[in-house]
């Protein structure tokens, strides 16, 4: 077996080290764009994004320019955002709605649904010229709502790929019984830092409270001692194929993390009631826990008391990423509920919010850091590597990221490691519908 140069995974110790070569080095950087990124499934946008017939997105994944669009026929498709004709961007908004999207370099034109519909002299072209359509990924698939490409024609089908995130996102989605939406507004920000930062970050309890003290001083200070809850009795978890999560017990007393006037408590509680009734106990207690998720490489959802985050990481350069981030929301929400969420979307997770802005020089200050890895070459990731449970503010979930990023970028494929199965609520089954309590 080859031994990585990039992991050290000490189980006699034990102890779990990442070389820092991985968050600065070029040449590691082209291989997670040829061995990760060309050979995965990575998250484009959601469904309910796209409105209407002949709405579009403009998205850049791996590095390429790509179309995220409905067309006349209401049917999700990527396009590649890019001429066949010469190569100019066809779309050059972040969005819109046309039935054509036209070349503004030489005027070619195609419809929504990737045909040429229209060329500027085109008798100059012989009768048998080939009228070139779109290009498009080579997959291009959908889970609930959450649309993913990959462009690789062999890569397998993309519920195996997902494996135990399916569970999670099920979780997720079953909070609305008409579907949950991305809401309207976009947060997008750039971090002068490696994009796997983010990513550690994202399932990272241990930060929470050092990092962001103030946010929680703040709220408890606001609302009489009421303290906003985050991932409580927590659970690391290996979800498969790379995915991972903290998931936490239920949360209590409030919503948002803040507490609720009377009318909101009896939404809430009458929603969750019909919940119960469709899917059962055991599946709606752990609803009612909170979720951060990490579906390998690159998107993480953030499923907490301040409501559901999506959010996706495009890595720009070593020490550079691009962060997009949407609200999920049920749309059959009330007002209060509602104001709520987006207000924390605000303060929380916006760029100039509570949280935000603290992990950002968190990654940045790690990535300014990196300068000195000849003298400390290093990062340990090893807490909770004894513990026979590990919780959310130990690192299993990131060593289990790891070990899938280093399979792939070495070759190099190491075990498991050996915890407590998952017990109580992190093992409720949801129940089928068709087998639901009669109305």
């Amino acid at each position: 077996m080859p031994v990585s140069e990039y992991i050290v995974d000490d189980r006699e110790m034990p102890r779990f080290r990442v070389n820092r070569k991985t968050m600065t080095d070029g040449e590691v950087f082209a291989r997670e764009r040829e061995l990760i990124f060309n050979h995965s499934w990575l998250y484009i946008g959601h469904e309910t994004e796209l409105r209407k017939p002949n709405d579009f997105k403009t998205r850049t994944v791996a590095g390429r320019p790509l179309i995220f669009a409905k067309d006349a026929k209401g049917k999700v498709r990527v396009w590649v955002n890019s001429c066949p004709h010469r190569g100019a961007m066809l779309c050059r908004e972040s969005g819109g709605n046309a039935r054509f999207m036209t070349c503004f370099y030489h005027g070619w034109s195609f419809s929504s649904s990737g045909d040429l519909v229209s060329v500027p002299g085109d008798d100059g072209y012989g009768p048998d010229f080939e009228r070139p359509s779109l290009a498009a990924p080579a997959k291009v698939d959908s889970y609930r709502g959450f649309v993913f490409v990959s462009f690789d024609p062999g890569i397998v089908d993309l519920p195996t790929h997902l494996a135990g995130a399916k569970d999670l996102l099920d979780l997720v989605c079953d909070q609305s019984e008409a579907g949950m939406r991305i809401l309207e507004g976009t947060h997008e920000y750039s971090v002068k830092a490696n994009w796997k930062l983010l990513v550690e970050n994202s399932v990272d309890g241990y930060h929470a409270v050092s990092t962001h003290q103030r946010y929680f001083e703040m709220m408890t200070a606001a609302h009489g001692g009421f303290a906003p809850t985050a991932l409580g009795q927590s659970r690391g978890i290996d979800l498969g194929n790379g995915h991972v999560a903290i998931a936490g017990e239920p949360s209590t007393g409030g919503l948002f993390g803040r507490p609720l006037s009377e009318a909101g408590k009896a939404e809430k509680t009458e929603r969750f009631d019909r919940f119960r009734e469709k899917y059962g106990d055991a599946w709606v207690d752990r609803m009612g826990g909170a979720r951060n998720m990490v579906i390998f490489p690159n998107l993480v959802v953030i499923d907490l008391v301040m409501g559901v985050v999506v959010r996706r990481i495009e890595p720009l350069a070593p020490d550079c990423m691009e962060v997009t981030a949407w609200h999920l929301a049920p749309p059959e929400e009330g007002e209060e509920l509602h104001k709520q969420r987006l207000d924390n979307f605000l303060t929380f997770w916006g760029p100039g919010g509570l949280a935000s802005p603290d992990d950002v020089e968190a990654l940045e200050t790690c990535q300014r850091s990196y300068a000195a890895q000849r003298e400390l070459p290093w990062s340990d990731v090893s807490r909770g590597m004894s513990r026979s449970a590990p919780t959310g503010s130990d690192e299993f979930q990131m060593r289990t990221w790891w070990r899938r990023w280093n399979e792939l970028i070495t070759g190099e494929k190491l075990p498991p490691e050996e915890h407590a199965p998952l017990d109580g609520v992190h093992t409720g089954n949801r129940q089928s519908p068709d087998h639901a309590t009669a109305q």
